[in-house]
């Protein structure tokens, strides 16, 4: 099978009218909200395969809670993550460290994780059921009591989404928003309501598909 073309899959965000873009605007504004109802002191947050940083960097260089913020992003590509870390530098978050490499190795998110803000957004369309139930399962220990997972999931007529919700249910996290159902793209924010769980080492979550 030939492999996604990952550079030309992220140009579908500069089209506003793009079921990307309008995700992408959903994302942001379940960022802000998360941050502005995160409790107060030092905050931490982790981006699996965060791309560009498209989701979190503008909201986060925009926000009053800026400076508390510290956390790690992972990318794959080396030229989206080299972006993602441009962008970081140029809005001065020192605290956002951008790593290339691969984000379903959870080991590299131990510093910062059981963290206050979980991003798993772009991963569940592209991994099978089974890694997605499996990745869910480990996000009680990347994510504190009270801390919240934002996640993506594209709707079809063979919808996973309310399934993926019912599997954050499952694993402890309370259903905080769920985008409109008349969408092909999905958002979902899960907060968690159970003690973070230690972080097993070695842990590989998911495989991504081929194409």
């Amino acid at each position: 099978m030939a492999k996604r073309d990952w550079h030309e899959w992220h140009r579908n965000y500069d089209d506003p009218g793009s079921e990307m873009a309008q995700r992408l605007g959903v994302v942001r504004e379940r960022i802000r909200i998360a941050l502005d109802q995160a409790p107060p002191g030092p905050l931490t947050a982790i981006g699996m395969v965060a791309g560009e940083g498209r989701d979190l960097l503008p909201v986060l260089a925009a926000h009053p809670r800026r400076s508390n913020v510290t956390g790690r992003l992972i990318e794959l590509d080396p030229d989206l993550a080299a972006t993602a870390r441009d962008t970081a530098a140029a809005a001065g978050l020192g605290g956002i460290d951008v790593v290339t490499g691969d984000a379903a190795e959870l080991d590299a998110y131990r510093p910062y994780v059981p963290a206050d803000l979980v991003l798993i957004c772009g991963l569940f369309g592209n991994v099978s059921d089974e890694d997605i139930k499996r990745t869910v399962g480990y996000a009680p220990s990347l994510t504190k009591r009270g801390g919240s997972v934002i996640w993506t999931r594209y709707r079809s007529d063979d919808d996973r989404f309310p399934t993926v919700a019912n599997w954050f249910v499952q694993a402890g996290f309370a259903e905080v928003f769920t985008s409109d159902a008349s969408h092909r793209y999905g958002v979902g924010v899960h907060r968690s309501c159970v003690d973070p769980r230690p972080l097993p080492a070695g842990v590989t979550a998911f495989t991504f598909a081929d194409y």
